[in-house]
């Protein structure tokens, strides 16, 4: 029996009310709480060097017993998740080496 694994994605909605789709890239605990590292899915001919490319990191919280995706609490949280977070990407291409 084969599986095939291909990318997740998910849409979210911003304070605007725009939707934005997003790719998973990976997802890590530190300190007790989930974080999702997510790119935005975007067209090819999209200009990665924009702002609106680039790592979207939120965390898993859970409401209500529902779980739901949120923005960090802090810029000290955001910084500290997205050095682990590259830490984590750089050591898996080097890995790949």
């Amino acid at each position: 029996m084969s599986e095939e694994f291909g990318p997740d994605f998910i849409t979210v909605t911003d304070e605007d009310g725009n939707d934005i789709e997003l790719e998973l890239v990976d997802v890590l605990e530190h300190n007790g709480q989930t974080y999702m590292a997510f790119f935005p899915a975007v067209p090819e001919e999209a200009d990665e060097d924009s702002d609106d490319y680039g790592m979207v990191i939120l965390k898993s919280i859970t409401e209500n017993g529902e779980e739901l995706l949120s923005t960090l609490d802090s810029e000290e949280e955001l910084t500290e998740v997205y050095d682990l977070f590259m830490e984590m990407l750089f050591q898996d291409e080097e890995e790949e080496e």
